[in-house]
């Protein structure tokens, strides 16, 4: 994975204030400015259409996004597998999970068309795309090559 710039622009999973961080600090564990929450909690976050607008096209921290489904049995499988990933690509990236039921605009934009289907942004723009369900460890592979 290439640098981050620093200071990295981190996005708060709780209130979704726009954080500046040096790079040097990611992983002393920062907190919000605003809300004083963690920017980083080693977990998924679930996104709406607007946290993903906030974290794709504000924050500078890659992002890590899994598009599934809850009726989708490999989505379901592969849900410890990427909240396992969270827990070591954190903070050098940050990982959503958007339900393509729930916010069907950005499963149409991104054209989704089989789930899981993961797909990494780097400054606003996708980079990787990859679908079908993998394991821990074959996710923070992926992503960091792909990165």
């Amino acid at each position: 994975m290439p640098p981050l710039p620093d200071p990295v622009l981190a996005i708060c999973p709780a209130c979704g204030a726009a954080n500046r961080v040096p790079a040097a600090r990611l992983g002393s564990g920062p907190v919000c400015g605003k809300c004083k929450g963690p920017l980083f909690t080693g977990q998924p976050l679930a996104a709406s259409a607007d946290a993903f607008a906030r974290h794709v096209g504000k924050g500078t921290v890659p992002v890590l996004v899994d598009f599934w489904a809850e009726w989708c049995g490999p989505c379901k499988a592969m849900a410890p597998a990427f909240a396992a990933a969270a827990r070591e690509l954190e903070p050098q990236m940050r990982l959503l999970k958007v339900d393509t039921e729930a916010v069907p605009e950005l499963a149409q934009r991104y054209r989704i068309q089989s789930i899981p289907t993961m797909i990494l942004f780097s400054a606003g723009r996708e980079v990787a795309r990859t679908s079908g369900a993998m394991p821990a460890q074959a996710i923070v592979n992926w992503a960091r090559q792909a990165g």
